[in-house]
């Protein structure tokens, strides 16, 4: 299977780290586990997400304490060393699941990366009013192309912006959510990027491997969002937006 274009970008910094004279001394365990729902993401108020319906599974890294997360719908436990878990080929969901975690889990203990742990309860609510509040002072009024359905984010947008919602989920497209028709995520971002002022990008796309087509969009400003993509954005130079995880 074809490795994304976006770890041949983190390789480096991949290689970087192993080759660090602390580090590659330090047997470091990390253990992937899958979080239940509850775990992930507590009692949100509403069980339309992608979590609580089972479409997604949140896998959690542990290095010396330090917690990292990364969303995946190809789940599992994992246990290793640090040079393990890093070399592992990502070839797909799973393997680059333990890696996206990891090196998250890692920059939190180093300190590059904040934000590495999901919101809880409120949070989701309290992040997706923080993006209205965002956008409308970064961006006043902007048409935004949204690729990934996060319910609470969806809806508040929807109340305050034109927008246009694309999905993977075969059970979402040609749906109707809160007045938006889902489209389908197999698209084209660059034909879609005309259209928009701002595209939101959940952070998991680093992840399934979709990851690549944004980080070519060069127009119209792009936004990811999520713990998922924590360290990447700092490796990669991404603008991220979330504000409630810890």
């Amino acid at each position: 299977m074809e490795i994304p274009v976006v770890f041949k970008s983190l390789q480096p910094h991949i290689e970087s780290i192993l080759q660090d004279p602390v580090l590659s001394r330090s047997n470091v365990s990390i253990t992937c586990k899958t979080l239940t729902p509850e775990e992930a993401i507590g009692s949100p108020g509403r069980n339309d997400f992608p979590l609580q319906k089972g479409k997604e599974k949140l896998m959690q890294a542990v290095v010396d304490g330090f917690i990292g997360q990364a969303f995946t719908d190809m789940p599992g436990n994992y246990q290793g060393t640090l040079r393990d878990a890093l070399t592992l080929p990502p070839v797909n969901n799973y393997n680059r699941a333990v890696i996206i975690a990891t090196i998250n889990a890692l920059y939190r203990k180093l300190e590059k990366a904040t934000n590495t742990v999901h919101c809880k309860d409120a949070g989701p609510g309290e992040c997706s009013q923080k993006l209205i509040e965002t956008i409308s002072s970064e961006y006043g009024k902007p048409r935004i192309a949204v690729f990934g359905l996060q319910p609470a984010m969806v809806e508040e947008l929807a109340r305050h912006f034109e927008i246009r919602v694309f999905d993977l989920d075969p059970d979402n497209i040609g749906q109707a959510k809160y007045g938006i028709t889902i489209e389908s995520g197999e698209c084209d971002p660059a034909a879609v990027e005309d259209w928009s002022d701002l595209i939101l990008v959940t952070g998991s796309t680093v992840v399934n491997g979709t990851i690549d087509p944004f980080l070519k969009l060069k127009k119209k400003p792009v936004l990811f969002y999520g713990t998922t993509v924590a360290a990447s954005a700092r490796i990669l130079g991404l603008k991220k937006f979330c504000p409630v995880s810890s």
